[in-house]
């Protein structure tokens, strides 16, 4: 029987958080496909407080299979942190990185992993077939070209988080402990022979997405912000375009005046004045806070997660870990 600290071949690390129902069939269909693949390996299933009772699915089945290791976090942290405290437990070479709900297929394991074995440090599965409309497919093209441009790195809407990285790679991103840490894109940061493999994702097992259109602008807004200080120069130059029009606006109707003496002087280009600076000044202060606030997280050095219990097939019974483990 393998040790606490004996390495595995791979180690799979599944952030949970809203599908209890679909732990089981996870499982199943994970065995099978691991058990036929390599000679070691382990599951790492992560409970990011789900409210919907998760936690007592993932300690049934660390409970009864020696290959599982249950993490219950002590409040929920967000998924890429879901993912360091796996990541940071993981014992295997390579650690394959997949959500809890079934889309991406456990079968396709042996397609990353074999790629991977071609001599690349990190496969990302490239989501194909994608069922949605043409204006949400259009909406999130364009999206992602923003994102792309303003983070600084070219973001791939087609890849999630389903990949496979080897230990060399894996550990340089858990070298990084910043507190915004969108996995994929920092994985595509790190560098290192790189590749991507396409498959066909699933429908969703139980459940649905709990990234709402508002989540999802609040993270891409944390993700480019602790990612780039591109914005920052964005907001310059549209400072410098504002007083330009409003320069231009004030000159055009000083010149109407002088045409037209009729026209009152005062009120338009005071309101001129007041819109185009103040909407300046608002963008830029806006901006520079938000970059004063991530510096302000973390300045206060705050642990990624803390972990309530971890659940292994050893003894069965929960074991307590120190929070203060997550800052390392």
């Amino acid at each position: 029987m393998l040790g606490i600290n004996d390495e595995v071949d791979i180690s799979v690390v599944v952030p949970v958080y809203g599908c209890p129902g679909a732990l089981p069939e996870l499982h199943r269909r994970l065995t099978e496909t691991l058990a036929s693949l390599v000679d070691s390996y382990e599951i790492i299933l992560v409970d990011d407080r789900c409210p919907m009772g998760s936690w007592e699915g993932i300690r049934a089945i660390a409970s009864a299979d020696k290959h599982v290791v249950g993490i219950h976090l002590a409040r929920n942290t967000g998924q890429s942190r879901a993912i360091t405290a796996g990541m940071d437990h993981a014992r295997g070479n390579w650690v394959v990185v997949m959500d809890c709900d079934c889309q991406d297929p456990p079968e396709d394991i042996p397609l990353l992993y074999a790629k991977a074995l071609e001599g690349f440090d990190v496969v990302f599965a490239r989501r194909v077939g994608r069922k949605d409309s043409g204006i949400t497919l259009a909406l999130s093209r364009a999206f992602y070209r923003v994102f792309s441009s303003l983070a600084e790195t070219e973001v791939d809407p087609t890849i999630g988080n389903f990949s496979i990285a080897s230990r060399r790679a894996y550990q340089a991103y858990l070298s990084m402990r910043e507190q915004a840490r969108d996995y994929s894109l920092f994985m595509t940061w790190i560098g290192f022979d790189q590749a991507t493999v396409d498959i066909e994702p699933e429908e969703r097992f139980e459940g649905e997405s709990s990234y709402t259109f508002g989540k999802k602008m609040g993270l891409a807004i944390e993700t480019i912000t602790s990612h780039s200080t591109k914005p920052l120069a964005v907001a310059v130059k549209f400072g410098f375009l504002m007083a330009a029009v409003s320069f231009v606006a004030l000159v055009v109707l000083f010149v109407h005046h002088l045409l037209d003496t009729d026209i009152p002087m005062g009120w338009p280009s005071t309101m001129t004045a007041i819109f185009f600076v103040g909407g300046m000044l608002v963008s830029v202060v806006g901006m520079v806070g938000i970059y004063v606030g991530n510096t302000f997280t973390e300045a206060r050095q705050r642990p990624l997660y803390l972990i309530q219990e971890v659940v292994t097939c050893d003894d069965g019974q929960a074991q307590s870990k120190d929070a203060k483990s997550s800052q390392q």
